[in-house]
Formats: C-alpha cells, structure tokens, sequence
C-alpha cells in the first residue's frame, strides 16, 4: 500500500470542538438522559468498565445511583457474578418483592453468619410463608450465638404492617408515625408479600435520578464470555436481573461473537445483548445486523491495553467513534466509547463524534467503590488497575478455569501474548466526586455549542484539528501551578 491510501486517524488530543452561538442562559438546561442501549435508558452517559479491578457491586451500586450504569465484570464463577447482579437488585428498592428471612427457630450464630454473607443487617422471621417477627441486629447485640431467634425476635403481635398495595407516600407516613426503619407488606394471612425499608425511601430522596428498572430497581448489566456454555451462564444472569448482557472480548468482529450475538437474541430476545469491541464502519455493521442493542467501540485506546504496541492493531478513537457510527445509524444502535477517556472533555469529544455513552475504567479504578485494597507507596495512596488482557488477569482466569497451570509453558505463553498491564493508579475517594466533576465538564462542553441534548451536540459540534502546538496551549503552560 503506497503511503497517499493510508487515512489519517485522530484521537482525542488531535481535536477541539469549535464553540458555537448559544442560548443557553444556565448549564443546568443541559438534559444527559441517553441510551445505555435499544431499550435501557440511563440518567447520564456514563458506563464503569467491566474489569475486576473497576466493577463489582459496590461500584455497580453506585454507578446506578447516579445515573449512570455499571458492568458486572466476568472473571470470577458464575455462581459470584450471580451474587453480585442480586446485591444490585436487592440493594435500593421501592418494594423488596423476596426480603431476606430466617427461620424462628434457628439461632443467632446461624443468623449472623448468613448477616455477614448477604451484608444485611435484619431478617423476616418466616415459617411456611407466614411472617411470625422481624430480627434485627439490635436484637442480637450480647446475646449468645446458641441463642434462638424466637427467643429475641420482635414477634408478629408486635409489629408494624402494611395490608396490600401501598403507595410510598402513606408508607413514608406509617414509618415516620411509628419510629420503625422496616415495614413489611403482608396478605390477609399474614403471608409476606414485600418489605419498604426507610434507607431504600431515603435513597431514592438522595438519588432521584438514579438508573432504575421497570420495579424500581436499580439497573446492572453483566460481562460474558463467548465460550463455553454461553446459553447457560446468560440464563443464570438474566434469572439473577440483569437487565443487559455485555459480550466482553477484545476483538468483537469475529465470526464467533456474530454468531454468540444471534444465538444469545434467538434464545433470549427480551433481553439487550451489547457487543464489542469494534472500530471500524464493517464492525459496526456486522454486530448491528447480528442484532446487537448496543455496541462497545475501541481498540487498544485503553490507559493499560498494549494491543496497539503488540500486535500493531486499533483505530484512534476519534475515528473509530465516527466510521462505527456511519454502519451503526442505520440500524439505531447506540454505540459506547471505550477507552481513552484523561479529561471531561474527552467525554464531551467522544459523545460528539457519535457515542451516545462512554465507557470508563482508570478513572474509576482509583475510587472506595472500586474493588482492591488501598496501597501505600512513597507515603501516597493508590489503588491497582490492570487490564483485563494483562499477564496476572490471564493468569487468574487460566487458574480459574483450570485449577492449575503448568508454570514452564502457561507463564511463558502468556508472559510472550499479553496486550496489558498492571498499574497503580492513585486513590481518588468516592467515586460520587469523579461522576461529579466529569458531569459538570460534559455539561459545560455541550453549553459552549449550545446543545441541550446529546443529540442535539451531534448535529451542533464541529471539530477541527490541531497541532502539538495546540495541546500545548491546550494544557495550562508557562505558570507554576498551585
């Protein structure tokens, strides 16, 4: 190929967005409701990244909480990915419809053990489905581990319910009246039918535009592979809640992520099946025809993927996010960036070019919400992040999978094949203060063009490009900073 045919790829350091006339009189006008995918509607375009040292459910929890929507990742058992997608679920509800119960006639060794696993704090004391008293962990405080949860459980004489449906408002109001934190929803037969909890109403007041389901529950999607029993692991997901599936491999324009999109849509075509990754317009199209709701873009642009230096391959993201659009808009797929993201600007530039969600995982990786302990290094704190195609994370999953690896031919295997790398990447607090201060830069970005709407910035942005001297001037210069 004669150098004149190879196109030019930008990336987002190679492009500003021109700012254009506005009438915008405040930032908050600026609405960032947009699609995760076909049918998933999110508060704000933002996507934690399904690698395990970024997304579990704490993270996913929070994620949802904010708007936005976390991805499960896959490299544990299924049987933990499973756990993960109901603490989700289970974590902020307008109506528990299955609360966690125990038996009155078990004991408060048994209570606390199944306390720690499931991260509750109370029970519904249940035999054959009636409800006979409520457990809490007040009543459990000094007593011995022998001890039955009849003897200390507030019984049912005692308690606090609500008879049918009820409207959150008069249960608000019965909960308030009563001084209690747990109202339980009972039939005629004091068979147990749901419970309201004051945290999940109180949640909902601190989090009003948090991503929900059609329940009220907060959205999760989950990571799967495309080997194995694919049809099995995805039943078990979505039995679990899911609300989506993410086909999580690093080359998605392959025959055997088409062929898992088809068979995934033909066995469970109420579900969305978001594919990835691609780069490229073929890509694109291929995954949209296979049916894919959603379409995850970027090859090796990733803070900690070495594909690009390793096997030579990828498409600055700028370019891919544009040419994946051109075979996506047909279809209305939506497509999510992956990768790259430094600023809230790369945001912005990424959701301009056609993204209508940003997938991110550096960011995030540093915060409480993501999983790993924090390390002290040269008396700073940081957290470890990997990608998923890293040395270690291959070696985990082969362990995983396996059992055991032979150390003379596996390690070398992987040590010659990886296309990522471990880091650590400083500690950075709650992941609340990162979605904040990312939020406000993309609302300030689309406010510059005067677009009120992600929609509305991909018909209002115009970029141009710029040399190094630009991202020099780009970047605060000539000053000492504070």
């Amino acid at each position: 190929m004669r150098d004149r045919d190879i196109p030019l790829g930008l990336t987002f350091d190679d492009v500003l967005i021109i700012p254009r006339r506005s009438s915008l009189t405040s930032r908050k006008e600026v609405s960032l409701k947009t699609r995760f995918s076909k049918n998933i509607e999110i508060q704000i375009p933002l996507v934690s990244s399904p690698m395990d040292t970024v997304t579990e459910e704490a993270m996913a929890i929070k994620m949802a909480r904010l708007g936005g929507i976390g991805v499960l990742h896959r490299f544990t058992t299924i049987e933990r990915q499973v756990e993960m997608i109901k603490k989700v679920k289970r974590a902020e509800n307008i109506v528990i419809e299955e609360p966690y119960t125990i038996s009155p006639d078990a004991t408060l060794g048994e209570a606390r053990k199944l306390s720690e696993k499931l991260g509750v704090s109370g029970f519904m004391v249940v035999r054959n489905g009636k409800l006979e008293g409520i457990l809490s962990r007040r009543d459990m405080l000094f007593q011995p581990n022998d001890t039955l949860v009849k003897q200390v459980m507030t019984p049912q004489e005692r308690l606090i319910v609500a008879k049918g449906d009820i409207s959150i408002e008069k249960a608000k109001e019965i909960l308030w009246r009563h001084r209690i934190e747990m109202l339980p929803i009972v039939d005629e037969q004091w068979r147990l039918k749901g419970l309201i909890t004051v945290s999940d109403i109180l949640n909902k007041l601190r989090y009003p535009n948090s991503a929900r389901d059609r329940k009220g529950r907060l959205l999760v999607a989950a990571a799967i592979g495309v080997r194995g029993d694919v049809i099995s692991h995805a039943d078990k997901l979505i039995d679990a809640g899911a609300d989506a599936l993410v086909i999580d491999v690093a080359n998605g324009y392959i025959d055997l992520v088409i062929n898992t999109v088809k068979k995934l849509k033909q066995e469970f075509p109420d579900i969305d099946i978001v594919a990835g990754n691609i780069a490229t317009k073929e890509g694109a199209e291929a995954l949209a025809t296979a049916g894919a709701d959603a379409i995850r873009v970027g090859i090796g642009p990733g803070s900690v993927c070495t594909t690009r230096i390793v096997a030579g391959v990828g498409v600055p993201q700028i370019t891919a996010i544009m040419d994946s659009k051109e075979g996506a808009e047909p279809y209305d797929v939506p497509l999510i960036a992956d990768g790259g993201i430094r600023y809230p600007g790369d945001i912005v530039k990424a959701l301009a070019a056609g993204a209508e969600s940003v997938m991110i995982g550096r960011l995030f990786a540093g915060t409480d919400e993501s999983p790993g302990k924090i390390v002290l290094k040269n008396g700073k704190r940081f957290k470890v992040y990997r990608g998923m195609a890293s040395f270690y994370a291959r070696l985990a999953r082969k362990t995983r999978e396996m059992g055991e690896v032979e150390l003379d031919r596996d390690i070398e295997d992987y040590a010659y094949t990886s296309e990522g790398v471990e880091a650590f990447v400083e500690y950075t607090g709650s992941v609340e203060e990162v979605v904040n201060r990312l939020i406000s830069g993309v609302r300030a970005g689309m406010a510059y063009v005067g677009a009120r709407t992600i929609r509305e910035l991909w018909e209002r942005a115009q970029f141009i490009r710029i040399t190094n001297a630009g991202i020099r001037e780009s970047h605060p210069h000539d000053v000492h900073t504070i």
